[in-house]
């Protein structure tokens, strides 16, 4: 018996019709990206694990799939180390290359390599897949796609600015209601030195970016899991639950951490982007959450978290500020920002808020029916003139039954459908169906290409 055919899981196939909806989407974002002057690059699916490795921490690394060395990989082995079962040692022998987790990392890779190249500041966009080794659950995928788009070589919070610009005029153009929320990586530092953890600034800010998914209580319990002293737990409660405008966070803020230097950066950063977003005018709602921390260990200042307001979903989009991501391929002191759309998540909420377009500009407009040789011959050169007006249509490949033909049309979707027998080919004309209301009209090359443009 045959294998029935399946996917991993966390993957997913994509019909017709969804890649229609999908690219609706990347047409969308790439359209607002191009707007404030980013430029396109790509990376390989592949990279170095050392490229990889230790760049999104402990948990992140957990996640990264790794590719195993080509050839007989095992022959390098000892009896001994293969005994052992060190899964950890063994990968390191036995694997190089692993799939990328995210884009951050391969662009900082591709900066450094491209140095001589790139003009400062360097503004980017990158949409491809990524994979990562996770649970598979509604709205997380083991491969998905991002949407990212950078600026390295520039510390002015201007940057930040035009972030929260293109995620408003991203989110406004889809129709999604959405709230950017905001924090800076140095208010987080700040607050680690003031409860007297200022080593432990990684395992806190991991334990608090799950303070939506798991509560408090949970993120207090993993904190001392982590070895967070009890009094530095409890000093930190009254910060989480900091409340008011975002001047009155601000200035309670102060008043907590600004004996630490760098918590009293973190908090005029902070200030400054506030004072740069209310000149424009927003559809998106935007608010300071000094709980949003964000796993990745690269950030070091800003960083942005948005969701969907009308539905029940986790970020779709993040980022933020990293002062050095580039030191560890060898070039230090180039700072970048930047943000991520997570185009499947983008996907799940416009399909439950039923938000996608009726049709879209790549769907076939017209079809012409197949009634043979004759037929053909006759339809053919206007077939040509109409895709050279820029409409898109096809013709039936196979003399077939009206019946199938139209079933054919209907399925696809196609609102135009040209019918054409003896009769239209004495007249040099065709007969033109609308397809949703049922009427038909007969007309020539001009008038029909003039009806497929309206």
């Amino acid at each position: 018996m045959a294998q029935k055919p399946s996917i991993p899981k966390g993957t997913r196939d994509f019909s017709p019709v969804e890649m229609t909806n999908r690219n609706y989407i990347f047409d969308t974002i790439k359209s607002i990206f191009r707007l404030y002057g980013f430029q396109p690059i790509e990376t390989p699916a592949m990279e170095n694990l050392s490229t990889l490795m230790g760049k999104y921490g402990e948990e992140g690394d957990k996640l990264l799939f790794k590719i195993l060395n080509s050839g007989d990989f095992a022959t390098s082995l000892s009896d001994q180390e293969l005994l052992e079962r060190n899964s950890i040692r063994l990968t390191n022998r036995i694997s190089e290359k692993g799939l990328r987790y995210d884009l951050t990392v391969p662009f900082a890779r591709f900066v450094v390599q491209y140095r001589n190249d790139i003009s400062f500041p360097f503004k980017r966009y990158q949409i491809q897949p990524v994979w990562r080794a996770d649970r598979p659950q509604k709205g997380r995928y083991r491969e998905f796609y991002q949407c990212d788009v950078d600026i390295v070589g520039s510390d002015s919070l201007l940057n930040e600015m035009e972030l929260v610009q293109i995620v408003n005029q991203v989110f406004t153009k889809l129709g999604i209601n959405t709230v950017v929320k905001i924090n800076n990586r140095k208010i987080l530092a700040g607050i680690a030195e003031v409860i007297g953890e200022k080593d432990r600034i990684v395992d806190i800010t991991v334990a608090i970016d799950k303070l939506d998914k798991i509560g408090l209580e949970k993120v207090n319990e993993e904190l001392i899991a982590k070895g967070i002293q009890q009094d530095a737990v409890d000093k930190l409660q009254p910060i989480l639950h900091l409340s008011g405008t975002v001047s009155e966070k601000l200035s309670q803020l102060e008043s907590a951490i600004g004996q630490s230097e760098v918590g009293a950066k973190g908090i005029a950063e902070v200030r400054t982007l506030f004072a740069y977003l209310a000149t424009l005018d927003l559809n998106t709602e935007v608010e300071l959450d000094l709980t949003l921390a964000r796993g990745l260990n690269y950030y070091t200042g800003a960083i942005f978290e948005v969701k969907a307001k009308d539905v029940a979903m986790g970020s779709i989009c993040g980022g933020g500020r990293y002062d050095d991501l580039t030191g560890i391929f060898g070039m230090p002191n180039v700072s970048g920002v930047g943000i991520s759309f997570g185009a499947d998540r983008i996907y799940d909420v416009l399909t439950q808020l039923n938000l996608f377009p009726a049709a879209t500009a790549d769907s076939t407009r017209l079809m012409f029916v197949n009634f043979g040789a004759a037929e053909e011959a006759f339809c053919l050169p206007m077939l040509a003139a109409v895709r050279k007006a820029g409409i898109n249509a096809e013709i039936f490949p196979d003399k077939s039954k009206m019946a199938r033909q139209m079933t054919w049309a209907n399925n696809k979707k196609i609102p135009f459908v040209a019918i054409v027998g003896e009769n239209e080919m004495a007249q040099g004309k065709i007969n033109l169906k609308d397809m949703l209301t049922g009427e038909q009209q007969l007309v020539d090359q001009q008038e029909l290409i003039k009806i497929l443009s309206e």
